[in-house]
């Protein structure tokens, strides 16, 4: 059985295990073991959902004291745009969806240029540029990381699946909903006015 037992998630455990945002891949590296509860009989290593729980809290935490307009929040991937999207509408963050052009954070000359004070990626690895700008210029990385994803330049990690549809829209649907929830905007017995089938990408 690959279920672990909490009482501290910030949705039901059977909504995150359907949605499998438990689910890594068959790689680890290093940076990752701190974050793998266990790995299943077909090799997936499986991530630990009450160390994911924890990393939202405090992913938000941080975001919340910081000026959310000029949070980048990022997506190459296909399944992590909508998502993006959606995050950024509902909180005034920032949005970069798809390719990224090198010198958007380090050229002043560049038409797009953007200052953030902070950027969160769908992937540490295929948003890699976007990491490497924001490591340059000395602003704080936050990533959404599976098994195989390395933490070099990464400063907060939160681990979950960061391939599945549903996985992604449930990693930005809690994100919002825990910066609302920090910003007093929302307590924690008011429902979020978003559901997590508006932050899901389609086929």
């Amino acid at each position: 059985m690959e279920i672990q037992q909490s009482d501290s998630l910030l949705l039901p455990q059977e909504v995150l295990l359907s949605a499998g945002v438990h689910i890594g891949t068959r790689v680890k590296t290093n940076d990752m073991v701190q974050f793998i509860y266990k790995v299943r009989p077909d090799g997936l290593f499986v991530l630990d959902m009450d160390k994911m729980n924890k990393r939202v809290m405090t992913a938000a935490k941080f975001i919340s004291m910081m000026d959310i307009s000029r949070l980048v929040v990022a997506s190459s991937k296909r399944y992590g745009r909508l998502p993006v999207h959606k995050f950024c509408e509902v909180t005034g963050a920032h949005p970069l969806i798809g390719r990224f052009t090198s010198g958007t954070f380090t050229n002043p000359t560049y038409s797009h240029y953007f200052e953030p004070v902070a950027v969160l990626v769908t992937d540490a690895l295929a948003d890699k540029q976007i990491v490497v700008e924001a490591t340059a210029v000395g602003v704080p990385v936050i990533a959404l990381c599976s098994t195989d994803n390395n933490l070099s330049d990464v400063d907060l990690a939160i681990p979950i699946n960061n391939k599945g549809r549903r996985s992604l829209a449930i990693a930005y649907w809690l994100l919002a909903r825990q910066l609302k929830r920090e910003l007093n905007e929302l307590t924690p017995e008011q429902e979020f006015s978003f559901s997590i089938d508006d932050f899901e990408s389609t086929l």
